[in-house]
Order: structure tokens, then C-alpha cells, then sequence
């Protein structure tokens, strides 16, 4: 098994913290990553550091956690027990478990978190949506601008996108004539609404993210016939853990290390029911290959930046 720095120093060469945006909280939350002969068996992945996944990463005996959201972005005075986040810290401490968190350092990377929600989606990557200008072969940077395999109306593409995506109670909403055939998008996970001038410049036909808010979705209908797709956060996130684990199953394999990965399938959505216009409410169910029911972390959104 390699020693708990070993797998650190392998996480930061594939999301290094300097890429991070200088808001974002990224790295080592917790963990002796010097201590000698603290060793990593198995590692869980997931979208946010909540409480319900901690539990879980010590139900399954991992020694390391790494989720996408940060547990503390905007800092704290305590991480006293009695607090929720002060509980996963103390949970994680006390059965031996490190948290890792790669946020906007992911979101930019080659793969980043919008290749994984491509890839959900069964789309073609022609390249970023905006690229990161110290990237020579111009391949990092925030979203993607993608094809689709076929041309679909945005009707279909709606439905292609809710059945491909985790069950959460939002599912898909759109945005446009239901007509309208699609054949070039742009996807970006985590909150997408500032980058509309962007995605009016790639010429797309549609732009998939999530949070979209009222006024920065209905000026974006005024300014061009594109069409909107808005899923819920931790969809469009989700699907990034899959990849992130397949990352370090193959730096294990290089290494030897013998790793075990593993991918939260607990649904951390806030959300937790939907009704429509004039219906009773439903229950949020889970997709069969993503189980479970949680509560996300209210702290995680920067407004105007992708998480």
C-alpha cells in the first residue's frame, strides 16, 4: 500500500492547487500526510463533504476521502463537534480517514470536471470553453464546447440529458422552442450563469450547466435564439468522481500500489422533492446505479463561479 503522501502528491499532480481560483479552498483539509506509516487502501470519491458521506467512508474502512466541493470555503473559527461541519471533521479524524478536496483546480483540468458531464452525456469534445491562457495545447480551461452524436430537438435533448444525468428531484429544465434542432453545446458543471458571452461567442446551438438564476437566464433568451438546459449542481457534478477515480485507479496500477477506489452513490442534492405546476409533489428517487438520499453543504456556491 503507498504511504498516504505518496497518493496526496499524486492528487495534486493531477489537480495542482495553484490552478485553483484565489477564493477557492482546495488540498489537504484534514490528515497527517507526514505522519510515517500512514498508509491508503482504499479511497471514496464524492461531490460534497457532508456528513452522510463521512459516515460512509468510514463504513467502507477508507483511509482517505476526496470530494469535489470544499468543506471550509469561507473559513471558520472552530471545528467544534457540535457544529456540522466540526462533526465530519471530528468523525473523519477519529477513524483515521484524510479529506482531500480538488474544486476549481478540477473544474479547469485535462480532464476536468465539464469532460466527465461530456462524457455522461454522450457528447463529442471539441475543446474549452474558455481556455486557460498558460495551457499551450489548449486544452484546459472552464467548460466544453462539444457536438452532439446526432442532431435532436431540444425536446429530446431535454430528456436524453434527465435520463443520463443522477436522478435528482430538479431533473433537466430547458429553455427555447422544443423544435429546435440541436446540434453544437456547451456544458459546464457546476454553476454556469456567468458565462453566457462566452457561450454566445462559441456559436452554439445550446448551453447545459446548473443554478441558473432568473435575470441572467432571461437576458440570455433575449440575446440569442440559444437554447437553455439547467440540471441540478450535483448532477452536473457527480459524473466527474467516476472519472477522478478511474485517474488514480491508473496511477495505481503504474505504481503498483493495489488501490482500492470506490464512488459515492449517496445523492447529496439539497433538493429533495419536485411538483409541478398544478401536480402533487413527488418523491426524488435515485437512479439505480446512484442510491441513496442526502443533504448538500449550504456553503458551497460562490455565486458567478462554477463548483
Amino acid at each position: 500500500m503507498p504511504e498516504l503522501s505518496e497518493v496526496i502528491a499524486a492528487l495534486d499532480a493531477l489537480w495542482p492547487r495553484e490552478r485553483a481560483e484565489q477564493w477557492d479552498a482546495v488540498g489537504t483539509v484534514c490528515g497527517d500526510v507526514g505522519a510515517p506509516g500512514a498508509r491508503v487502501e482504499r479511497v471514496l470519491f464524492a461531490v460534497d463533504p457532508v456528513q452522510e458521506v463521512a459516515d460512509e467512508a468510514v463504513e467502507l474502512g477508507a483511509q482517505l476521502l476526496v470530494t469535489h466541493h470544499p468543506l471550509y470555503l469561507r473559513g471558520t473559527t472552530t471545528v467544534a463537534a457540535d457544529t456540522f461541519k466540526g462533526r465530519v471533521v471530528h468523525t473523519l479524524i477519529r477513524n483515521g480517514v484524510a479529506l482531500h478536496v480538488a474544486h476549481t483546480n478540477a473544474d479547469t483540468a485535462d480532464p476536468g470536471v465539464s469532460d466527465a458531464l461530456a462524457g455522461a452525456l454522450d457528447l463529442r469534445v471539441l475543446g474549452p470553453l474558455v481556455p486557460d491562457p498558460s495551457d499551450g495545447a489548449g486544452r484546459r480551461g472552464l467548460g466544453r464546447v462539444c457536438e452532439l452524436p446526432r442532431p435532436m430537438r431540444l425536446s429530446e435533448l431535454t430528456v436524453w440529458a434527465a435520463e443520463r444525468l443522477p436522478v435528482t428531484a430538479q431533473g433537466i429544465r430547458s429553455a427555447g422552442e422544443p423544435d429546435r434542432t440541436v446540434r453544437t453545446i456547451a456544458v459546464c458543471g457546476g454553476s454556469g450563469d456567468g458565462l453566457f458571452a462566452e457561450v454566445r461567442a462559441a456559436g452554439v446551438d445550446a448551453y447545459l450547466t446548473a443554478d441558473l438564476r432568473h435575470h441572467p437566464a432571461s437576458e440570455a433568451r433575449e440575446h440569442s435564439p440559444l437554447a437553455l438546459l439547467d440540471a441540478a449542481h450535483f448532477a452536473t457534478e457527480w459524473p466527474w468522481c467516476e472519472q477522478a477515480a478511474a485517474q488514480l485507479d491508473e496511477i495505481s496500477d503504474r505504481y503498483g500500489w493495489g488501490l482500492r477506489t470506490h464512488v459515492s452513490h449517496a445523492v447529496t442534492d439539497p433538493w429533495t422533492a419536485h411538483a409541478a405546476s398544478g401536480a402533487a409533489p413527488t418523491e426524488s428517487a435515485a437512479a439505480p446505479a446512484r442510491p441513496g438520499a442526502g443533504r448538500g453543504d449550504s456553503d458551497e456556491l460562490t455565486p458567478g463561479a462554477p463548483n
